[in-house]
């Protein structure tokens, strides 16, 4: 299998400049360089960038893919929206892990699975993927617990250690979680079993978008002036979740940590969890499956029932059948007598009339005596002169 990496960039919050571009085509004479991405592929050879340090000079986000099996993901959020102890307490391994840089974060996550199935490209990846970044920015930390889940899966983690606060909805993850999730490998039963008893969300209904709308509409009036100005001027790409970022902390209740922790489980607990879910749907599947067996094989002898009932009302004429076949001395002619015999034996053996089948056996063996090709075959299948005939030699 041939060598191949995928390299993709991302510039979100503002565009490359004509400088900036010219400093990455210095870097590869063949990627495919916009303003506002970077992309190439290697069957062969390396890029000679730093992905980190091309993160922290133009980009806000990089997912790079290698066919033995690395999966590597960053994404840069200003610190501002993100706070950095909050980062930190769930990237907390070498699978995920955060950066602080200037007036970002870079949050980086790695997954590596030598073992794995090769069967596809990175495009596409990046581009499902790449909403998470502004859920960050306004608050939505589920990535995050995704990535500490992928650290304690990987061992990364002691088995005493406390999960970090699981954040709501973890049981309805969005197409861009769960594209994350894929593309890191995560253990989907580890997640489920992370999301059992941790809180729903009321994002998006009416009560949740009144309460916006009325903590909005306490705020200062100056405040509230600035705010609509910074919108009019249209330079602030995180104003609207800078907004929902505030809305969350300002609701985000008076549960203490120390209570909060109290109901966290362990690493250990989450991997037990995790495995008695793999291992209850296995032995649903191995059920489902059984039971689908027993149905395909009672539908097929039903349907031998009917053809052995058919070929006993027309038993004469399968006989002639056969001679016809072994007449024409052709080995498929052969294949399909032979086929014939065989149906024929079992239906003997289902009438009671094996001496009388085995009879004609010998009689077509002797008439047939000096066709060696048809002799073997007749062997092959059990019809040889002779041969006693039980009833566990039906065919299912």
């Amino acid at each position: 299998m041939s060598e191949y990496q995928y390299y993709e960039f991302l510039a979100i919050d503002r565009p490359l400049s004509a400088d900036e571009m010219g400093e990455l085509r210095a870097l590869s004479t063949r990627a495919e360089i916009t303003p506002w991405s970077f992309v190439n592929t290697y069957d062969w050879g390396n890029f000679r960038g730093n992905p980190s340090t091309l993160m922290e000079r133009y980009f806000d986000a990089f997912l790079y893919l290698a066919n033995w099996g690395t999966h590597r993901l960053m994404l840069r959020v200003p610190r501002r929206l993100l706070d950095q102890k909050t980062a930190e307490a769930y990237c907390s391994g070498e699978s995920a892990s955060v950066q602080a840089t200037g007036e970002h974060l870079i949050i980086e996550f790695n997954s590596e699975d030598e073992n794995g199935d090769w069967d596809a490209g990175g495009e596409g990846w990046l581009s499902s993927i790449i909403p998470l970044r502004a859920d960050l920015a306004a608050g939505d930390v589920r990535s995050l617990y995704l990535g500490w889940l992928l650290c304690a899966q990987l061992q990364e983690l002691d088995g005493d250690d406390l999960e970090p606060p699981p954040p709501p909805d973890l049981k309805n993850l969005s197409g861009s979680l769960k594209s994350f999730a894929d593309f890191l490998r995560i253990d989907p039963d580890l997640i489920a079993a992370a999301a059992e008893g941790t809180p729903g969300s009321n994002a998006g209904d009416r009560e949740s978008e009144g309460k916006l709308g009325a903590w909005i509409g306490g705020l200062p009036e100056g405040e509230k002036t600035r705010l609509l100005a910074r919108l009019a001027e249209g330079n602030d790409p995180h104003l609207r979740a800078e907004l929902l970022n505030r809305f969350k902390r300002a609701n985000s209740g008076s549960q203490t940590e120390e209570n909060s922790a109290e109901k966290r489980r362990t690493v250990a607990q989450l991997l037990t969890a995790a495995k008695r879910r793999t291992e209850a749907e296995r032995r649903r599947v191995a059920e489902r499956d059984e039971k689908e067996r027993v149905r395909r094989e009672r539908e097929a002898a039903a349907a031998r029932d009917k053809y052995l009932h058919a070929l006993a009302a027309r038993e004469a004429d399968a006989w002639r059948k056969i001679d016809a076949w072994i007449g024409t001395k052709r080995p498929s002619d052969y294949d399909e007598a032979v086929r014939l015999l065989a149906d024929l034996r079992e239906l003997s053996v289902r009438t009671n009339r094996t001496n009388a089948f085995e009879e004609r056996i010998r009689e077509l063996r002797q008439l047939h005596s000096k066709k060696p090709s048809l002799l073997q075959r007749l062997d092959k299948a059990g019809l040889s002169a002779g041969c006693r005939l039980g009833r566990t030699d039906r065919r299912r």
